[in-house]
């Protein structure tokens, strides 16, 4: 590549991890042509990028971006993501599938870096809708709680009223 392809790549991955919430580094030596395509495949419908890019133009544009980057050594991919624990997830489920292929490096989430444990950490985490729906149902129970509890006293003070009413009647 020349030095202006380069600085074109740098560039262009520095503005994609602005505005990316996760990164992720990984190893990808021993997958075949097939099972890279299938890894691109799921996380492109995720809409999570995987980027193969030489790891001193990867650090360069970390750096660019803001961002301190670690050192690295070997094959890597670059997963860019705005949904962390979709993208950790789908990494750790096809590793799992793959014999531990790509086996994760490390990361950066919304700046601090991570290791490779709290990047599996972080796929064992809730997806965003269970966790919003269970703030919902957490948020919704007191009040089904107090409506309950309303309808009760409200049955109560129609059922003396009933009483009042028949024992008026009678006298």
């Amino acid at each position: 590549m020349k030095r202006n392809d380069k600085d074109k790549v740098v560039v262009a991955l520095a503005d994609k991890l602005r505005s990316a919430k996760a990164l992720y580094y990984t190893d990808f030596t021993g997958l075949n042509v097939k099972r890279m395509t299938d890894l691109r495949r799921r996380l492109r419908k995720a809409d999570v990028e995987y980027v193969v890019i030489k790891n001193t133009l990867a650090l360069r544009a970390v750096n660019e971006s803001g961002l301190t980057g670690e050192r690295l050594r070997g094959p890597t991919g670059v997963i860019i993501s705005n949904d962390p624990v979709a993208a950790a997830k789908l990494l750790t489920d096809f590793a799992k599938e793959n014999d531990q292929r790509p086996s994760v490096k490390g990361g950066l989430f919304e700046g601090r870096p991570l290791d490779a444990a709290q990047v599996k950490q972080m796929a064992s985490m809730p997806s965003r809708e269970q966790m919003l729906a269970e703030l919902g149902a957490s948020l919704q129970y007191p009040m089904a709680g107090f409506l309950g509890a309303m309808n009760g006293l409200m049955g109560m003070f129609a059922g003396a009223l009933e009483a009042l009413k028949t024992q008026r009647e009678g006298a």
